[in-house]
Formats: structure tokens, sequence, C-alpha cells
């Protein structure tokens, strides 16, 4: 059985103090269980984060990262930087970077050889528009990003990477596929997967839903064979509703 994996990703929000209450709620919320944690803080706050989550059962999350390790890149962050202030996994692909920044998937797999070899471990992020699945290429955009995103990955430094499977219409739209369309589009790239590497490696992957789940429909999501955990958008920024996903993945 693979271990559950809930991770919030905070995006644009919060302030300090409000990064630092929310961390310490889930820090004393979340003691004592049993599934894999991880939060994602705008870059500002995640030194003061770090402090408050380290020892703890919460990985320190990043939402991007650079490609470049330093030198004259106004606005950029490298890893280096990240894991100096004890972050340990990156979120890689989103679409909110790829739509709003025109991230490419060669951009993309640029970023996740950099995160891995830097001793990150990487989110990566994937889904299709609504225009894609009313045209049924949803499994075909899924593949093509699979492959370009992890293109020269070897089976070794996968066991760094998580796939998070977002359908683009479902973000913060407060609409989410049904627990069936998910389970279906999550097993298609547990099988994508196992061609490209091994039964093996597609059987360990961790493959997380990324479409508005919340505590009101994640029990059902995380009852799916193939949903192994959350990539959580607004409901990781209350702790009672960030709690009672962690609490379904736990049990």
């Amino acid at each position: 059985m693979r271990t559950k994996y809930v991770a919030g990703n905070w995006k644009m929000n919060m302030d300090k103090a409000g990064a630092v209450a929310l961390a310490k709620g889930l820090v004393e919320n979340l003691k004592g269980l049993n599934a894999k944690y991880m939060i994602a803080p705008p870059f500002v706050y995640l030194d003061a984060v770090s402090q408050i989550v380290n020892g703890s059962n919460i990985i320190l999350g990043a939402q991007n990262m650079t490609v470049t390790d330093n030198g004259a890149h106004t606005g950029a962050i490298s890893a280096a930087m990240l894991k100096d202030v004890g972050v340990q996994t990156v979120i890689l692909g989103h679409s909110e970077r790829r739509d709003e920044f025109n991230e490419t998937d060669k951009l993309i797999n640029e970023k996740v050889h950099k995160a891995i070899e830097s001793g990150l471990d990487v989110v990566l992020c994937i889904g299709e528009l609504y225009s894609q699945r009313i045209a049924g290429v949803t499994n075909q955009i899924c593949e093509n990003q699979v492959t370009e995103d992890l293109a020269g990955i070897t089976e070794e430094q996968l066991a760094h990477v998580s796939i998070a499977y977002e359908p683009v219409w479902a973000i913060g739209t407060g609409k989410t596929a049904t627990p069936a369309e998910a389970q279906e589009v999550h097993a298609f790239v547990r099988g994508v997967l196992s061609r490209l590497y091994s039964p093996k490696a597609a059987a360990d992957i961790k493959i997380l839903y990324g479409g508005s789940m919340n505590d009101s429909n994640a029990e059902e999501l995380l009852a799916q064979p193939d949903i192994d955990g959350g990539l959580i958008g607004g409901a990781s920024l209350k702790v009672d509703k960030f709690t009672a996903i962690c609490k379904f993945a736990s049990k």
C-alpha cells in the first residue's frame, strides 16, 4: 500500500503572521498522524514557516524554482536557496505557471532535472483544459506532459517524484472531477509510467489529485485505488479544513 500524501499549495496568499499561525496550527493538529504531509508557502515566508515545521511531520515545500544556480537572474529563486531555508520539495509544472508564465514542457523538464540533481523532491503537475476534456483528449494531454516533463529522468530518480493530476477546469472553480473520472485518469497515468519505466516504478509512485479537493469530497476521492493524496489549494489555507483532509488520508 502506498502511503497517502497531502500537500498544501498556499499560492499567493497569507501574510507573515497568518503563515506562521497556520503552520503552528497544522503542526499541532497533524501530530501523530501517519500519512505524508507538505505545505508550500510563498517564497517570502519560507524561512519563517521552516522554523515552525522543523522537527515535525510536515515537509516544507516551495511553489516553483529556476533552473539556474546563481547570477544575474532578477527575481529568480534557485534550488540551493530553497534548500538553504529548509525546503525539501518543490512543486513544478503547475497549470498556473504553464498558463500565466508560459512555462513549456521543455522548461519544466529542465527544472525537474535540476531539482532532483540538487537533492529536492518534486511534485510534478499535469492536467488538461476544459476544452481538451470536451474534445476527448485528456489522456493524450496527460501522456504528453508526463513523457516530456520526465524525459531523461531515470527510474532511480523517479523515486523522488510525485505526480499531481489537476484538471485545469477544476482549479479554484469549485468544480471537481467525480471520483470515477479522477480515478480513470490516475489509472491511465500509472499505466503510462509503467510503460515508460516499469510496473514496479508505476506501482510505487504517488499520484495526487489536484482539482479542488476539500474537506467535503476528500474522503470519497481518497478511497479510489489510484488516488494517493491531494494537492490542495484553497482548503490548505484553513487549519480545520486541511486537517480534515489529512485525517482522511491517514485512515
